[in-house]
């Protein structure tokens, strides 16, 4: 028994030299280079600066984390919750996993593939392995083995579709962080549309406030015959549209709230924010930075480019698949009629052997592969440089509108306060009997809408600078909350 057990280490010796012969040769045969084409960046046409800017800094705004670009500590708060459980960035982050283990996938085929197999079987006429035997009468069969086949990569198929899962990773790791950069900013964006709209509401209570105590004024001039029936009416037209304003207002409000508590992962609700208006919030300094800067910081460039150098390895693939295949294969195991053989060692079996198989006519299917991977890296590269050119323009665009913004919140600003003026004056005239109060509710009248429109200005000269920070791909690399 001793005896037929070393016999039995030997030849599995002597089989694994054997296989481990043919995997050294496959080891080398890995060398050889992979064919299709090695990726290159297509060319761009970047300017050197961004159109309204008036000096190009090297420094840019986009390179800053979110909680040194807002200033509010309860907005920093409400970002902190929606990174955490805004359902699109757990779902990105899901995607990135999914990414991952499919590289894994794809890097596993470079390894041997190894399998076992045991079979009991009891027949006429059939051998252990089902095959017809005739002659061999009936009876029972025993088989049990361990199986390994590789592909050897000789011609860079497995590294060519590794190399495109590894960049539909990277891709998915980008479209997160995109992902998470564009929820900061919604956050903002509602964030201060809600101060907005408390501002406005505020403006329109104190002008129904305002309208109603001059609709009591002329009420009572009316009655004690000094004041026409022109002056009530107009009083009253202001006060009940001022009125009107409230509920729309609250409307919004309340829309809005819930817009940003789904933001949020939660459920629609109030959103405390007591103590903040729009009026204090700070402006920081944007300089853009280089135009060139912004391919290596944005991430939806940064995907675009991950999905372009995965099409052009699957271009690599198309053309491998028009090679040979090599593979190795091997088996080790015992067979035998009798179970008391097997266990006693004395029925071993093995085979180790190489197969070549390649194209000879596949009716022009491997061509139409191939025109179809090279277009799809053709729409790839198209969809790159076009990414490119509406981020140039994304940037312009808010650099614009950030400058002209600014101008146009100095003009009102001024505005309302002449408004302000004129009205502080117009009263105090009627005080001394020198006008009606009638020109008093003119000058009312033209004040309120004055500053509404001062809020929106301050609301959108926010907006653009959230708009600018996304367009730079800010925080692209510190997206974490601190």
């Amino acid at each position: 028994m001793e005896r037929k057990h070393i016999g039995w280490k030997q030849k599995v010796q002597r089989w694994a030299r054997v296989f481990a012969g043919l995997a050294g040769l496959g080891i080398l045969l890995l060398g050889g280079c992979a064919v299709g084409p090695n990726y290159k960046r297509p060319p761009l046409d970047s300017p050197a600066g961004y159109r309204s800017e008036s000096a190009a800094a090297t420094n840019s705004f986009g390179d800053l984390p979110w909680w040194e670009v807002f200033h509010d500590e309860k907005l920093k708060g409400l970002i902190r919750v929606a990174l955490t459980n805004n359902y699109d960035v757990r779902i990105a982050a899901a995607r990135v996993v999914q990414a991952q283990a499919m590289v894994a996938e794809a890097r596993s085929q470079f390894l041997p593939q190894v399998n076992y197999e045991a079979a009991l079987g009891r027949g006429r006429n059939v051998g252990a392995s089902g095959t017809l035997s005739p002659g061999s009468g009936s009876g029972q069969a025993f088989a049990g083995s361990i199986g390994a086949a590789w592909e050897l990569d000789l011609f860079g198929r497995i590294r060519r579709l590794t190399e495109s899962a590894r960049a539909q990773f990277f891709a998915t790791e980008e479209a997160r962080r995109f992902v998470t950069i564009s929820l900061v900013a919604q956050v903002a964006q509602n964030y201060f549309q809600l101060l907005a709209l408390d501002r406005e509401l505020s403006i329109a209570k104190e002008a129904t406030n305002s309208f109603g105590e001059s609709l009591k004024i002329f009420d009572e001039r009316l009655k004690g015959g000094v004041a026409s029936k022109l002056e009530t009416s107009s009083a009253e037209a202001l006060l009940d549209s001022a009125a009107a304003t409230i509920p729309d207002l609250e409307r919004q409000i309340e829309q809005t709230e819930n817009q940003l508590g789904v933001l949020l992962g939660q459920n629609p609700g109030r959103i405390i924010r007591e103590g903040a208006v729009l009026e204090k919030q700070e402006l920081p300094e944007v300089p853009a930075g280089l135009p060139s800067t912004l391919l290596e910081r944005r991430p939806d460039i940064r995907q675009a480019e991950q999905l372009l150098r995965s099409a052009n390895a699957l271009l690599g693939v198309a053309e491998a698949n028009f090679f040979p295949r090599l593979s190795l294969s091997g088996l080790i195991g015992q067979v035998s009629p009798e179970l008391a053989t097997i266990t006693a060692g004395s029925a071993f079996a093995w085979q180790a052997a190489a197969s070549l198989t390649g194209p000879l006519f596949h009716g022009g299917q491997l061509k139409a592969q191939y025109q179809e991977a090279k277009a799809a890296r053709e729409q790839a590269v198209l969809q790159y440089q076009q990414t490119v050119l509406y981020a140039f323009q994304e940037v312009a665009n808010a650099l614009i509108a950030r400058q002209k913004l600014a101008a146009a919140r100095a003009q009102q600003e001024r505005a309302v306060a002449a408004y302000q003026e004129a009205a502080k004056i117009a009263l105090e005239r009627y005080r001394q009997g020198q006008s009606s109060y009638y020109e008093v509710l003119q000058e009312q009248q033209l004040l309120f809408p004055a500053e509404t429109t001062l809020a929106q200005t301050q609301l959108n000269q926010l907006t653009a600078i959230v708009q600018l920070y996304r367009a730079l791909g800010g925080g692209w690399n510190n997206t974490d909350a601190k």
